[in-house]
């Protein structure tokens, strides 16, 4: 049995170790929990306290299930806080908690110093907390089924965020203003009174003005330009209660939270996967570890059918980019080497491979990440390959082994988080009040029951019909909700 004392002198000597390595983290706080409690953890996707709602319950539920047939085994769970929170599964072996400790010093590095990561609250612990005595409050006021139901409408929706609003700088307040700021005067030419006549001719003032009058009189789109974030116009503008806005915000701001974190999953559990790697082979194990520690981390980097492990792609691409960067496999002077044998013995002994693998942990997420870094040499020596579903033979197969296509896939699968791109374009559609969205098709047709449904639960909120342009079978159609839920489509 592992005592508090061994834990805690293990983590200050990995912490150490990691520091000493040119790691940089916040203060991190591990715990020791049992299964069950992991578990629950796992359900509320790492948090200790979230407001109540059934799906925390299917997930512990499915949780459990896993680990009792032994298909699931969770050593660790982590949480962007300042300062970080780790929770260590009671159960671990001395080696396991090894390698979890230095795979959370890894996580927090990289939570702290990630550009894309950076925006997030590092406050969440607390605000979740704060956001589960709301919900609670809500049902003892307003009845626990009529939040509930409200609640899982908002949940549907909660990827329809703009994912990089985080990372710009929108003034919301100017277009406001502007939408309310009558024109400007016309404006005169500066010059002296006896030049005036000539110099600003009033017919031609005349006409100006007249001009301008006629662009005030023109309706203004509304929102004045396309915008991503339905959730943020639903909370301004949908005819809704109060509690309901500040429910729906609560999702939002959960929403931009996780964002960020699933943007950069990939490389993430790669950095982490790799420093605890360095970690534990160089300075941390012992000779009769070797054997229990090499089968937890190959446990961790398997492959498996039909899914694309993050910690085995994330790994084994940056030992690939620190590589090519230790033996200066990269620039002009090697792409543009016709001789293969040359390009195999490549080795201008630069030793670059750390650095850029911090800078790479510091600028870059997931689809700069692949879209950088994934070359025909990585996707042929990991022989992978882009498949697609065979309607004649009812079976997946191999389309291609194009390292440009496999490329293209991969990065499509990442962009916005693997989630369909939605634009509100008109909220005064035919002059109704009606809400028309626009589908950014990148190549691959919505699923139509999903969209369907989604529409239902925006027309529960804007209680007006609700329109939505996409291609269907390489057809411009619009799929609309009506009163009642009617769905109608039409071909465009």
């Amino acid at each position: 049995m592992i005592t508090t004392t061994e834990l805690k002198h293990i983590q200050e000597e990995i912490e150490q170790i990691a520091r000493d390595f040119g790691l940089d983290f916040y203060p991190v706080i591990f715990e020791v929990v049992g299964y069950q409690q992991m578990n629950a953890l796992a359900a509320y996707e790492g948090f200790p306290v979230r407001y109540p709602h059934w799906r925390f319950g299917m997930a512990y539920e499915a949780a459990r299930r896993a680990h009792a047939y032994g298909l699931q085994h969770i050593y660790e769970m982590v949480i962007n806080n300042q300062p970080c929170y780790a929770y260590l599964l009671a159960s671990n072996t001395l080696t396991e908690n090894k390698m979890v400790i230095a795979h959370v010093y890894a996580h927090c590095d990289f939570f702290k110093n990630n550009q894309w990561v950076a925006p997030t609250n590092r406050k969440i612990l607390d605000e979740l907390a704060n956001h589960a005595v709301l919900v609670e409050r809500m049902m003892d006021r307003y009845g626990a089924d009529r939040v509930e139901f409200f609640l899982d409408t908002c949940l549907s929706l909660k990827n329809l965020i703009d994912y990089h609003s985080l990372y710009i700088r929108r003034s919301r307040q100017d277009d406001r203003e502007e939408s309310q700021t009558p024109f400007p005067k016309v404006p005169k030419l500066p010059s002296k009174p006896y030049l005036d006549r000539w110099i600003n001719p009033p017919d031609f003032l005349e006409e100006i003005r007249q001009i301008r009058e006629k662009q005030k009189e023109k309706p203004r789109s509304f929102p004045p330009r396309p915008e991503r974030d339905l959730l943020l116009f639903l909370i301004l503008h949908a005819p809704i209660d109060d509690w309901q806005r500040d429910l729906l915000s609560i999702i939002r701001e959960e929403s931009y939270y996780f964002a960020p974190l699933q943007a950069t999953k990939i490389l993430n559990e790669g950095w982490a996967t790799f420093w605890h790697r360095k970690i534990m082979t160089e300075k941390v194990l012992s000779d009769r570890e070797v054997i229990d520690y090499a089968d937890r981390h190959s446990s961790v980097t398997a492959s498996s059918s039909g899914f694309l492990n993050p910690y085995k792609f994330g790994l084994a691409l940056l030992e690939d980019i620190k590589e090519r960067w230790d033996t200066g496999r990269f620039g002009k002077e090697y792409e543009s080497c016709s001789d293969l044998v040359l390009k195999q013995n490549w080795d201008q002994k630069l030793g670059l491979g750390l650095q850029k693998l911090f800078e790479v942990r510091t600028v870059h997420n997931d689809v700069t990440f692949v879209d950088a870094f994934l070359t025909d040499e990585f996707v042929t020596k990991h022989r992978l390959f882009a498949y697609r579903f065979n309607p004649t033979t009812r079976a997946y197969e191999v389309e291609t082994r194009d390292w440009q296509k496999v490329k293209e896939r991969l990065v499509f699968l990442l962009t916005n988080n693997g989630h369909p791109i939605i634009w509100i374009t008109d909220a005064n559609y035919r002059n109704r009040s009606e809400l028309y969205l626009w589908h950014q098709h990148e190549g691959v047709d919505l699923r139509w029951d999903y969209a369907v449904e989604t529409l239902k639960r925006i027309h529960n909120l804007w209680k007006r019909p609700v329109h939505l342009e996409s291609i269907k079978n390489r057809r411009r159609v619009r799929v609309s909700v009506l009163r009642d839920d009617t769905v109608q489509e039409e071909v465009l």
